[in-house]
């Protein structure tokens, strides 16, 4: 199987790829020359929808290769399914109208004061519980011809824990395993992840013919 090409310049988002497709022998990179490429705007109200435009939009940058586009974010039942497709800059999208991406430390001080402030309404800390979820595009000169879809539930803290990960996986408790998605090895994370979920939809899908599948839930 040839490299797999993911249309990120994010180095937690690539640990993950590689973490799943390691114990595979597959080989996972960004895109060469990612950074000198224009950006793409994630405007879409649904992670399938950012994943679909950033799959399309990079793959017009290598003809004939797949490429995938990603989006995930982690949703919160308490805050009614925030910070949803904003997760990335989730301390920045009520300043002033920014657009880019927020430092992790900034979101994850939002988010759990937020659920401070909930807390102080009646929200409990057993109804902390979310998801992470996580959309896969997979595109070719500019068509999408194959979408997969990841989740995985679990518990946020109240003060992170770990020092593997990015983004709010300090916070995000997995109860079967009784630690933080930052307290585990790449490797292990994506036996458990919802990237991993899905990139592995996405392997099987590669691996059985690279027939178009559109519909996947």
């Amino acid at each position: 199987m040839p490299n797999v090409l993911i249309a990120t310049s994010n180095a937690g988002k690539l640990r993950d790829f590689a973490g799943a497709g390691g114990p595979l022998g597959i080989t996972i990179q960004g895109m060469p020359g990612f950074h000198l490429l224009p950006g793409v705007v994630e405007d879409g109200v649904t992670f399938e929808a950012n994943a679909r435009k950033k799959a399309v939009e990079y793959s017009l940058h290598a003809p004939g290769e797949v490429v995938l586009g990603d989006d995930s974010g982690l949703e919160v039942d308490a805050l009614n399914g925030a910070p949803g497709v904003h997760s990335a800059r989730y301390a920045a999208i009520d300043s002033g109208g920014a657009t880019g991406n927020s430092p992790d430390a900034a979101n994850n001080a939002r988010l759990l004061h937020e659920l401070a402030e909930l807390e102080l309404s009646g929200v409990t800390p057993e109804q902390r519980t979310a998801r992470f979820v996580c959309w896969l595009a997979a595109a070719r000169d500019g068509e999408v011809v194959a979408v997969f879809s990841g989740k995985v539930e679990g518990i946020i803290l109240e003060a992170p824990r770990g020092d593997h990960g990015f983004g709010y996986d300090p916070l995000f408790f997995y109860p079967p395993l009784q630690r933080t998605l930052a307290e585990l090895t790449p490797e292990e994370k994506a036996l458990v992840s919802h990237r991993g979920a899905a990139f592995r939809q996405f392997l099987e899908w590669y691996k059985g013919g690279a027939k178009p599948i559109l519909n996947q839930t």
